[in-house]
This record gives structure tokens, sequence and C-alpha cells, in this order.
């Protein structure tokens, strides 16, 4: 188990985490979010112990992150960002090479080997140049990398930037089976990718903690509203303006009008659905209905609303 309490990193006068708190449980994937610049880079390094924090704290399962960073650094497998390869080597060389730092060697090392080929899928490309490697395959041995130790904790900063699609739904596949096995820490700025992947998300803005539980969770906390978007034509402003005098339930929020057609969204709560009554309204004025289309407010708008403001400072 990790437990981050109040941590915070500041470089000069440019305070990139604010003092944060989370835990992260053993046997979980949670999801690091937030845009580029949000904190999240500088936060997964001090958990490794490669910053030291300017308050706060870091325990890796009751054992302090700065009293015992070497101990601790034996159960974290890391993958940065930018993937530190050594591209004039082997795959199977590197791999022997970091292992041998961490005096893995002879039986163990062919041991460790074959495990990290098998679960990271590198049987095709072990004897390869990592030079000669796809973008995929390289992502794939810096995980390798990563776990050549068989470490407990994952920590992965951006594991699936620059990939192809095909690429992408490989490592989500690998990350979810090591989840099963290893507490899974993995950072992104793509939502989409996160919420395919892990059990639970904190998001992070300016430094900040903004948000923390499942999917369902976060949607519970924000989807108050329904926005309704309508296309009519033959209504007047002062006609769509006044349905919030007939229907209290239903909030006017804009109208835009192009060749005869007006663009008009509504919001109502989610558990008044108001569209019956709009639709005798339409008909009672006169009007014709092209489109009604309720939307629900998804992650995505609720990364963009706790996100859309703030300093860009890590």
């Amino acid at each position: 188990m990790i437990k981050v309490t109040d941590l915070s990193k500041n470089y000069g006068s440019v305070k990139a985490v604010r003092s944060i708190s989370f835990d992260l449980n053993d046997g979980e994937i949670v999801g690091f979010l937030g845009a580029n610049g949000a904190g999240k880079t500088t936060t997964l390094k001090m958990m490794t112990g490669y910053l030291v924090p300017s308050a706060g704290s870091i325990t890796v399962n009751d054992m302090d992150i700065i009293d015992y960073a070497h101990d601790i650094q034996k159960e974290i497998g890391y993958l940065p960002e930018l993937n530190p390869l050594y591209t004039e080597m082997r795959v199977y060389e590197y791999l022997e090479f970091l292992a041998g730092i961490r005096k893995i060697n002879g039986k163990e090392f062919k041991e460790a080997l074959a495990r990290v080929v098998e679960q990271c899928g590198l049987r095709g490309v072990v004897h390869k140049s990592i030079s000669d490697c796809s973008k995929g395959y390289k992502q794939r041995i810096g995980l390798a990398a990563a776990m050549i130790h068989d470490p407990k904790i994952l920590i992965l900063d951006e594991p699936v930037t620059g990939l192809d699609p095909n690429q992408i739904v490989e490592i989500r596949r690998l990350i979810k089976s090591l989840g099963k096995e290893k507490l899974v820490f993995m950072s992104s700025h793509i939502l989409q990718e996160i919420q395919a992947t892990v059990d639970r998300i904190i998001i992070i803005n300016n430094g900040n903690i903004v948000a923390n539980g499942t999917s369902d969770e976060l949607m519970g906390d924000f989807m108050g509203n329904v926005l309704l978007n309508m296309e009519i034509k033959g209504a007047t402003t002062e006609s769509i303006e006044h349905i919030q005098a007939v229907l209290p339930s239903v909030k006017y929020i804009s109208l835009n009008e192009s060749k005869g057609i007006q663009s008009v969204q509504f919001e109502y709560g989610k558990d008044k659905d108001p569209r019956e009554d709009l639709f005798k309204y339409a008909v009672k004025n006169k009007w014709s209905i092209l489109k009604m289309n309720p939307r629900t407010t998804n992650l995505e708008d609720i990364f963009r609303d706790l996100t859309m403001e703030g300093d860009k400072n890590a």
C-alpha cells in the first residue's frame, strides 16, 4: 500500500505539486489523470524516490520514501515518460544489463528474462537490436525493464504516448493483465485510455487533486443535469424563452439561428424528463421539431470542467 500525505514540490517560486494526499491499495490499477503540466510526472518522480518532496510524506507499506528509498525502490518498477533505452543493444542484452545492476545473474536472470519476455510479448524481438524495434515494442521493452526484478508496484508515466491505436490496445491489455498481481499506478492525459484500463481515477490540476474515485463515482458526483439539444423550425425567440415560465423544470441555455432553423439548448435535472411536455408545447406553438437529442454528462465533460483553468506548472 502507498500512502501520500500533504505532498508538495516547489521549484523556486513555482508550486508544481500543492499538498496532495491519496492512498493506493494492493491489487488495483489506478489512473493518474491530468492535462500536460498538471503535476503528474513530478508526483511520480517523488513516489519513486527520484525527487525529494518540498513537504509532506510518501510511505510504502509504512516505510518512508526518504528513510527507506533503497528498500522501496527494490519493490517498484518505474517506466518514465521518456523511455530510457540503449538502442544500440539487443533486447536481451539491455535486460541483462539492467538485471545485473540489481544483482540478478545466472539462472536467476534466465528465469527473470523468460518471465518478462512472456508477460510483455517480446518473444519475436528478444534477439533484435532495440533500434530495429517498433515504438510499440520499445514500450514493451521499457515495461520489461521495469519488471525484470518482479516488483510488487508498477509506476508508469504516460505508457501509451506516441503509440498507434493497435499498439495502445496491446499495451492496455498488458497493463490490465499485470494489474491482476501488482499495484499499478499509471499517468496519462488521455481520458479514454485511463477509463478503459483502470479501476479508479485520480485527477490532478495545477498541482491539486480535484477528483478521486471510480468512473461511476465521478459520474455520480457530477452528473446532475441533462443537456437537451433541439433543432426547431417555425419558432420565435419569445416562444422559446417562454418555455421556462410554462415548464419550470426546463432551463433555457442558448439559441442560435441559421437558414430558418433554430438550434436551442435546454438543461434539466436527470430525474425530470420534460421531453413529452416540450413536444406538446411545440405542437401547440406550431413548431416543427427536427431534432431532440439529450446528452448526459460524461467523463470528458467532468475532466474538462475540472481542468479547464489553472497554470501549467509541472
